[in-house]
């Protein structure tokens, strides 16, 4: 079996600490903020960037071309691996379109194998899905064989997540611009879902930011449905308030039974769409 190895995006959101333990890949997509350029590489700490946003800030984010793609995988290349590369949504961004074709142009020139699997996921869903396919990498299975587990289970990804403020939803043209002010006003809190086309959209809305968190566990609950025993663990994402991600878990843990859960940062890419003070909670359900 020839050596590969798993590639995603920054838009996964998986802690460093994982990526770098795991040897995972991350294709870059680049941020502007107050006229400087971060990518992964070069970023501010997400404290610092929420920081900014609460203060009026507003990033900009950019997807990635072929050609960052192309540089991306000819470092794995001419180590002699195979990629096996987890791209994120085609329904959000126009990346996964663009490693695809650095693939095949790779392809066509070399003796090589790119694998781009079209996440239909965001954050730590696709997040999740990485982790899934490291596992079964780590487990010896082919890359063929991730790959096939990938695809059977992308929609069976379930992401559900609620925002603190609607107007980074109605910039990013999620809501209108009188859902955004009305519910800043009464105080409603939205819940979304990522669809099976891989698109933001929402399912639901209640009053008040505890019962929006508590809700996400009410949907959990009934989505999960017989892939209750796979979910070995649970991935939990917050736009800089990890009281309330924490405040999740510990439901997840009380109502369904799952302790393993993993809980990190909505990075940039992400961030400057949702805003601060968004939860996000990603798991295997029968269907999203």
């Amino acid at each position: 079996m020839k050596e590969y190895v798993i590639t995603t995006d920054t838009t996964a959101d998986l802690p460093d600490q994982f990526i770098k333990e795991h040897h995972v890949g991350i294709l870059s997509l680049p941020y502007i903020l107050e006229g400087v350029n971060y990518t992964y590489e070069n970023e501010l700490s997400y404290t610092e960037f929420y920081k900014k946003m609460r203060e009026g800030s507003m990033p900009t984010t950019s997807q990635i071309n072929p050609e960052e793609a192309r540089e991306a995988f000819l470092r794995y290349l001419e180590e002699g691996k195979d990629i096996l590369h987890i791209a994120f949504s085609s329904g959000l961004s126009g990346s996964c379109s663009s490693t695809k074709i650095a693939a095949q142009e790779l392809m066509e020139e070399r003796d090589c194998n790119i694998k781009v699997i079209d996440s239909l996921s965001a954050s730590m869903g696709e997040g999740l899905l990485v982790y899934k396919a490291v596992q079964l990498k780590e487990r010896g299975r082919s890359m063929e064989e991730v790959a096939d587990w990938l695809e059977a289970h992308i929609l069976n990804m379930v992401h559900l997540f609620t925002v603190d403020d609607l107007f980074h939803l109605y910039r990013g043209g999620r809501v209108s611009k009188t859902t955004a002010i009305i519910g800043s006003m009464v105080n409603v809190k939205p819940v979304l879902h990522v669809d099976d086309e891989g698109h933001l959209i929402p399912i639901g809305k209640v009053r008040g930011r505890k019962k929006s968190l508590t809700s996400l566990v009410d949907y959990m609950a009934r989505k999960t449905g017989s892939f209750k025993g796979e979910n070995d663990i649970i991935f939990i994402s917050h736009g800089d308030c990890l009281e309330d991600a924490v405040f999740v878990s510990e439901l997840v843990k009380e109502k369904l039974g799952i302790g393993n859960v993993l809980i990190n940062h909505i990075g940039p890419t992400i961030g400057a769409h949702s805003g601060p003070g968004t939860v996000a909670l990603f798991f295997l359900g029968e269907e999203r």
